[in-house]
């Protein structure tokens, strides 16, 4: 059953050395990254102009009938009839015009009153008592006439301004219209490049498992490799997407704005700045913990996914032994370890975003508003009123990318984290890859005092030295843990000798790619895999060098066709999952074919015909004498009776070989062979590996009494009670 080993935080690959590795991805596609962004710019940038146009609206259309109006004999769109007399507003006469009597509309209140004269300084306190209109300012105080201007006939006043109005209301749905077309090119451009960059990091991790050596997978779950290639790269996708575009426009969007409040009030702007160490701060604060919590969750998810795997693989162990109960205790522990620590980035999470934006932007707004905007509702203010309700706009955007970048931070640290798991991965040290390939060799095989060890000084083979001539069908027997996988190993270059060597055709091996000496190769195992797909795509493994004609070919060789001509479509016959609805001498069968279809120079039956039943097992002897010829065979067998014909057997004890020679040799000598082959036979056809280890135990038992080793000759056939049938 899985074990769960907590992980420890990723260390070894440091935010800073991930933000430049995801740098240089996001350098593979920048032409589409750029283009993105600068569409977000002028996306942003059109955004922030409804300020300046609300403004533009409210000073000079809205309140601008507050500048004296004279009267002019000068015909324009600006003009204003009223009681007889053509005024246009100070601000719209050319230098050549002439001016006439003026006039002043001043609000008071809510409340607006026309006086018959211009005002010298219409700003200060103003109040209106028995038709006088009294402004007091900080050294002087202004009296005059004044009446109330009914709304019908302030509307006069505001007719030349419905031409600037509109104007300026187009100019917003062009902004507006740009905005929009810009955001949709933006999110597309972000997405595609995004999409790009994680196929590329995908396809990379991908590529680099395929470069790992054999021992790594030995201690990492499949799940926690699947769960990086998927669930990792897809988190890192965030990053590109969502995080990339609200801190970019979030950068962008509070830059123009900061440089728009300067523009507007440079003191107010001045106080507004105070938010930016806030944010500052509030980031860094927020990763420190962070960062612990979501490389704990992302180390969960993975484990998790591990445990679903190894579960489903083993369902049927784990039906068979009840250990139901057991499974789901275990996968709930890590479960559970997941919930509290997302509750807690959940915590974090609440405390750390739209509270504390709510909180800083009511502040914001109250100062402001006490400041300034008291004596700019009375008209005697500092500011104008366009002023004071374009800063209160911009303040508000201001907090709005604000929102969106601390929403993003949760993102931001899971796909740091995320991409810092990928990273490892990749850095994790893979076999080199080398192109090309080299002519099929002849398949003479020499050991060469070899010794080798997993661990270090812990040998598992002890100076093996054997010949294996071109077209020899070499035999390799032995009790469990003698050997003889090593062996095959150390052929496949899965693994390297400490010391001696292995050669092919006289050169070592060593110094063949291990791509190129595999090409040569062929394997059969005691348990087959087959993918998804169909018998005929598991015989040819998609290689376009293999046709549909060789692939019958070679079934019907090995005598499958006869197995399978009982499905539904033949060869074409789906095959899900490892070929789960395949019996195992069919699955045996579609694998020997899949050796024989690539015609190797040395090819290794590793047990192929241990789970094969008796009339399987005539067919693929039937086979065997097709798939060995014009090769070097090795066949590691537990099957005694099916070596008999083999030019040589290797008798394995303890990492040695202890004997060498054809059937009728070994047998001839009545050594370790003779008397495995003799158990196997009393032991009605029990499984030689069983047998050895029965001889073994056996010869302590006899070196412990001290007997006569000439009494060991012989050894009496095992009785059907005291050894299980395979």
């Amino acid at each position: 059953m899985h074990t769960e080993e907590l992980e420890q935080p990723v260390e070894a690959v440091k935010a800073k050395n991930v933000g430049r590795r995801l740098w240089q991805y996001a350098m593979k596609y920048k032409v589409s990254f750029i283009v993105a962004l600068l569409m977000l710019t002028l996306s942003v940038a059109a955004e922030l102009t409804a300020p300046f146009i609300a403004k533009a609206i409210i000073d000079q259309h809205i309140l601008g009938i507050e500048q004296p109006y004279y009267e002019t004999n000068t015909k324009s769109k600006y003009n204003v009839t009223y009681e007889d007399h053509t005024y246009k507003r100070t601000d719209r006469f050319s230098p050549e015009e002439t001016r006439g009597e003026g006039v002043h509309i001043i609000q008071v209140g809510t409340s607006f009153y026309l006086t018959n004269e211009v005002v010298p300084n219409p700003a200060g306190t103003r109040e209106f008592n028995d038709g006088i209109l009294t402004i007091t300012s900080r050294d002087q105080e202004w009296q005059g006439e004044a009446r109330l201007l009914p709304l019908k006939e302030m509307l006069v006043f505001y007719e030349p301004e419905v031409h600037g109005i509109i104007k300026w209301l187009g100019i917003y749905l062009l902004m507006l219209a740009i905005s929009i077309i810009m955001s949709f090119g933006k999110i597309l451009g972000l997405q595609t490049a995004a999409n790009k960059v994680i196929r590329k990091l995908r396809g990379d991790i991908y590529a680099h498992v395929q470069r790992l050596p054999i021992p790594y997978f030995d201690n990492l779950p499949a799940g926690k490799v699947v769960s990086r290639i998927t669930n990792d790269t897809e988190a890192v996708k965030d990053l590109f997407v969502a995080v990339l575009s609200n801190f970019t426009s979030g950068i962008i969007t509070i830059v123009g704005i900061y440089t728009a409040l300067f523009i507007l009030d440079a003191k107010l702007a001045l106080m507004s700045l105070i938010l930016v160490p806030i944010l500052i701060a509030w980031i860094v604060l927020y990763r420190k913990y962070a960062t612990q919590f979501n490389t704990i969750i992302r180390s969960r998810l993975s484990s998790i996914n591990a445990i679903i795997n190894e579960s489903i693989q083993g369902m049927p162990v784990i039906r068979a032994f009840r250990r139901e109960k057991q499974t789901m205790e275990e996968f709930e522990k890590l479960n559970e370890d997941y919930l509290t620590y997302s509750n807690k980035m959940l915590s974090l999470n609440a405390l750390t975003s739209h509270n504390l934006v709510t909180v800083l932007r009511n502040l914001s707004f109250a100062a402001v508003l006490w400041y300034f905007g008291g004596a700019s509702l009375t008209g005697s203010g500092i500011i104008t009123l366009g002023v004071l309700y374009a800063f209160t706009d911009l303040l508000s955007r201001i907090f709005q990318p604000i929102t969106g970048m601390v929403n993003q931070l949760a993102k931001l640290d899971q796909s740091i984290v995320s991409a810092g798991r990928a990273f490892e991965l990749m850095d994790e040290p893979g076999e080199d890859v080398h192109e090309g390939s080299m002519p099929r060799y002849q398949g003479h095989v020499e050991f060469d005092h070899v010794s080798f060890a997993y661990k270090s000084e812990d040998y598992v083979l002890k100076n093996i030295n054997f010949e294996a001539k071109p077209g020899e069908t070499v035999a390799l027997v032995g009790h469990t843990g003698s050997g003889k996988s090593s062996i095959m190993n150390l052929l496949f270059r899965f693994y390297d000798p400490q010391k001696g060597e292995v050669r092919i055709d006289g050169k070592r091996i060593v110094d063949t790619p291990k791509q190129w000496l595999r090409e040569h190769m062929g394997i059969v195992l005691q348990d087959p895999y087959l993918f998804t797909g169909t018998i005929a795509s598991n015989v040819s493994l998609g290689d376009p060098r293999i046709s549909r004609e060789k692939v019958e070919a070679a079934l019907k060789a090995v005598g499958a066709d006869r197995v399978l001509k009982q499905l539904p479509k033949g060869i074409d016959e789906p095959v899900i999952e490892k070929g789960s609805t395949l019996s195992a001498g069919q699955r045996q069968l579609i694998s020997f074919a899949r050796a024989l279809a690539f015609e190797p120079a040395i090819l290794i039956l590793d047990e192929a015909t241990a789970n094969i039943d008796t009339e399987t097992e005539a067919l693929i002897q039937d086979a065997l004498d097709v798939l060995k010829r014009g090769r070097t065979t090795f066949i590691i067998a537990h099957r005694l009776s099916t070596i008999r014909s083999a030019d040589k057997i290797l008798v394995l004890h303890r990492g040695e070989i202890v004997e060498q020679g054809t059937h009728d040799e070994l047998m001839a000598i009545e050594g370790r062979y003779h008397r495995m082959y003799q158990l196997q036979l009393g032991g009605q056809a029990q499984d030689a590996e069983q047998a050895a280890d029965q001889v073994e135990e056996m010869e302590d038992e006899q070196d412990t009494d001290e007997s006569n080793t000439s009494n060991a000759k012989t050894v009496p056939p095992l009785s059907a009670s005291s050894v299980s049938a395979t």
